[in-house]
Formats: C-alpha cells, sequence, structure tokens
C-alpha cells in the first residue's frame, strides 16, 4: 500500500468539523471564552530549538511521479534578487537575524549526484553544494538535518534511486556502507555546509515512485548501528534521529529500543503525522511515554491531497503548539519551504511558488515571472508567526487552562532576551473567541494577528497583568511584551 493510501485518510481531515479521536477527553461543547494564567513563575524546562523546513533543491514529478533529468530547484532557479528576498523575508522570517534553524535535506532526491563509483553522493549540476551552503549562510540556518530517501544506486539491489533495498546485510558490507555516509557528511562539510541531524531513511517502511529503500526491522537495526556509530565517532555533536516515520512507536522503534547499542545513539525520535487533526497530540506525554527518555518530534508536516484550506492554517500552527506543549518537543518542521508552479503536489506541500525557467504556462500564476517567487499563504500564515516571534532556544511555560479546547490553543514562552511573548489560536470558522489571560506581568504587550489571508496585522497595546483577548475566527495572535 502506497504512502499517499496510507496516510492520506488523516490528511485530508481539513473541514472544520472534522472528527477527533479525543473528542471525549475535552469540553464536549463550543466554547466562546476561556481564562488562563501563565506560569512564568514556572517554567516547563523545555528549550525550543527552532522550527526546521524542507528545500527542493532538485527537479521531482509532478505528482511525486519520478525522477526528472531536467535540473530544476531552489535556490538554482532563483534570479539573485529573488535569492536574496526568499532569505530573507522567508527563512529568516522577515527577522534581522534569522529565523529557521534547521534545513532538511533530502540525500538521493533532491541532492542525487554520484560520484564516478555510484557508492558517494555529489551535487548532481555544477554549483548546487555552494548555493545550498551560500543559502544557509545568508539566511542564518544552523545547519542541514541530512536524511537519505535512498542510499546511492552502487549499495542497492537493484542499483536505482527509486524502490530497491540495500545488497547485503553482513557486517563487512554494513561497515563499507557506514563509512560511505560518513564520507558524504564530509563532502557536505568541506563544501561549506554545516550539519545539525543525520537520519538513515525516510519512511524505511515504503517503496515509493521517487527515492526510496524498504528496510525490515531487523535489517534497519544492523544497518543503523554500524552507519551511526561511525557518524558518532567523526560528528559526535550532530542529532541522530530515528525512524523518519513512526518514531519510538513502530516496528523499527522497538527493534532499537530492545538493543541497548542501538538506542544509544538515538538522540531524538522523529515522527511523519503529516496533515493530522491537531487534536491527535492533545494528550500529554501520549508521544513520549515509551521514548526512552528522549525527546520526540516530527521532521515532516504537509497535506498531502494537495490542497489547503482556511482551516488548516490554523490546524497546522495548533499542530506546531500541540506537539511542543503537550509532547515537549524542541522543534518541528514543515515540508518545503518553496515548491514548482509545476507540480501538482505543490499547494499542500509548501510556503511558496517558484516558476522554474523552464514553466512557459502562464494559465496558472499569471504573475510569477520565470525565476521569481510568491507566498503560499494559508500555509506559511499558519507557521510565519512562529519564526518570526519565537527565536531560537527560547524557553516554554507552563499555563493552566480551566478547560483543554480543541479549537482554542494557548502557548506561552519566554525569548533568550527574557521577553514574554504568548500565542493563541481560534480553528472555529464561525465563533470569535474570548482569552482572559492572566500574564502575572504588570507590561504592555503588542499583538499580532495571522490568519488564512493576514499575515502579521497589527493590533492595539493591551496592558497586563490581566489581558483580555478576543480572537476572531479562524486566526491566529501573538503578544508580545514590549519594549
Amino acid at each position: 500500500m502506497s504512502r499517499r493510501a496510507i496516510l492520506g485518510g488523516i490528511a485530508a481531515a481539513g473541514a472544520a468539523t472534522a472528527a477527533s479521536p479525543f473528542t471525549g477527553l475535552f469540553s464536549a461543547h463550543a466554547a466562546t471564552a476561556g481564562n488562563y494564567v501563565i506560569r512564568f513563575d514556572k517554567a516547563r524546562q523545555q528549550t525550543i530549538k527552532g522550527l526546521g523546513f524542507e528545500i527542493q533543491s532538485d527537479s521531482i514529478g509532478s505528482g511525486n511521479n519520478g525522477l526528472p533529468d531536467e535540473v530544476n530547484g531552489v535556490p538554482y532557479d532563483l534570479t539573485d534578487s529573488e535569492r536574496t528576498r526568499f532569505y530573507n523575508e522567508m527563512l529568516k522570517g522577515g527577522r534581522s537575524d534569522r529565523g529557521f534553524r534547521y534545513c532538511r535535506l533530502a540525500m538521493g532526491l533532491y541532492y542525487r549526484g554520484l560520484d564516478p563509483t555510484r557508492k558517494l553522493m555529489r551535487g548532481r549540476y555544477p554549483g548546487q553544494t555552494a548555493q545550498l551552503a551560500d543559502m544557509c549562510d545568508r539566511a542564518g540556518v544552523e545547519g542541514l538535518s541530512v536524511e537519505y530517501w535512498s542510499p546511492a544506486p552502487g549499495w542497492k539491489s537493484n542499483d536505482s534511486y527509486i524502490g530497491g533495498k540495500l545488497k547485503a546485510f553482513d557486517p563487512a558490507f554494513l561497515g563499507q556502507f557506514g563509512d560511505a555516509l560518513v564520507a558524504d557528511l564530509d563532502y557536505l562539510t568541506a563544501g561549506g555546509l554545516r550539519i545539525s541531524q543525520w537520519g538513515l531513511q525516510n519512511e524505511p517502511r515504503f517503496s515509493t515512485p521517487y527515492s526510496s529503500c524498504v528496510y525490515s526491522p531487523s535489517e534497519y537495526l544492523a544497518t543503523f548501528k554500524a552507519a551511526a556509530s561511525r557518524i558518532r565517532a567523526k560528528y559526535p555533536d550532530v542529532m541522530i534521529t530515528a525512524d523518519s516515520q513512526d518514531g519510538w512507536h513502530g516496528d523499527i522503534g522497538k527493534a532499537i529500543k530492545a538493543d541497548a547499542t542501538a538506542l544509544s545513539y538515538v538522540d531524538a525520535w522523529t515522527f511523519h503525522h503529516i496533515g493530522y487533526n491537531s487534536d491527535h497530540h492533545i494528550t500529554p506525554d501520549q508521544w513520549t511515554a515509551g521514548a526512552a527518555g528522549k525527546p520526540v518530534f516530527n521532521n515532516e508536516f504537509e497535506y498531502l491531497d494537495n490542497k489547503t484550506s482556511d482551516w488548516r492554517t490554523i490546524n497546522t500552527a495548533q499542530s506546531i503548539m500541540n506537539w511542543m506543549v503537550f509532547q515537549d518537543s524542541p522543534t518541528w518542521y514543515w515540508l518545503h519551504a518553496l515548491k514548482p508552479t509545476t507540480n501538482a503536489e505543490s499547494p499542500g506541500y509548501s510556503l511558496g511558488f517558484w516558476r522554474p525557467p523552464s514553466d512557459k504556462d502562464f494559465s496558472h500564476f499569471p504573475d510569477v515571472k520565470p525565476g521569481h517567487w510568491t507566498w503560499n499563504a494559508k500555509n506559511w500564515n499558519s507557521v510565519a508567526g512562529f519564526v518570526k516571534y519565537m527565536p531560537w532556544d527560547s524557553v516554554r511555560y507552563m499555563v493552566d487552562e480551566a478547560a483543554r479546547l480543541q479549537d482554542q490553543r494557548i502557548m506561552a514562552w519566554k525569548t533568550p532576551a527574557g521577553k514574554p511573548v504568548f500565542a493563541v489560536t481560534n480553528r472555529s470558522a464561525t465563533e470569535s473567541f474570548t482569552y482572559t489571560v492572566d500574564t502575572q506581568t504588570a507590561a504592555a504587550f503588542e499583538g499580532h494577528r495571522y490568519g488564512p489571508s493576514t499575515n502579521d496585522q497589527r493590533l492595539a497595546n493591551k496592558t497586563g497583568p490581566t489581558l483580555t483577548v478576543t480572537v476572531p475566527p479562524l486566526s491566529i495572535e501573538f503578544w508580545v511584551r514590549t519594549p
């Protein structure tokens, strides 16, 4: 069964009436007001590292069908001025310093060039590595999350990026394979890139019409131990993640947990709850209970049915909040910064669209010139406020809630400079919601509103300690202490 078929049902939850498996745990009736106390005297001891994104630096077929020979990608296709705008307005989120912290690099998919042995990865076109390094430097990105969609074909049973599995799993073969993965990181770092995270395989249960490699639990375990031990030895500060689909919860994660050596290499568990209703993550510690004390986070989020909606704008914001509030996640990843105007999946997958120079069909995106990009507002506006108002290493604080509501969520933090901030949402499509928030802070807060067609609308200041904030339907607000 395909990845799309398995996940599509949950991903398609896009109407305001979407059912939740946890409805019985919360208020049974729609609320229009609530009381909250932000415990700025009681830190959760959770540091939020910052958000991540994925970069499409090479081509993929429309609908995720195949690997075209044509070269198109970002930043490759963008004009010089559009690259600068992309870095400053999206990747920095309009901040003067830095916005997104991590850039997920899909090895074997969007970085799929090869050396003559077909066992080591290189840029597929001249300048690809240098362009990615320049992007990270100019956008203030800390480093890459390097993860394989497929190993290099020379290691695979079918000598292809698409489908297949490793040729062998004996110790000698896996030792050589692990050395090659270290060599890939050596090549990237020699090219000026920094590595923050590393993963063996994206979605190891699935074979897809684009780059993939299938592992059984025992095959993944043996390969992970061989590769992760070498990554840890050469790059001790890189966060090693597993399994980039089911985390500790699936059969692969269970195999790792049963092996003390393998478990010692895992720094965090990564999940793909793609397009899920945010209610799925509102039960405290649901996804940390079996994590063996290691952090958990969602390192891919998009909507697989190629659509977005007003409801989804708020749902995405609440996904960020609920992973962090209830699962103590240190980060959260949207899938792609930009997707091409040519691809059917782009609306559900992107924060923005770019037009490759080869796209001459101006019946769609008529205002986007070749080499230029524009916003996918309903997706971008869901994450933009977190990029702008939740700087790296913010510390989350507890919020006392009289009732835990599904369509109205709250989250509070202090920036590294000590400035209190809180975010509130209203996922209702019809009713406003009034938050009465005791900030325990006798200071002024400035408001910033986001929604499906609203980006950083400035709101009048309110003075604490108690703020009364009425949030319109389908809105997200950030309240930041001034000055």
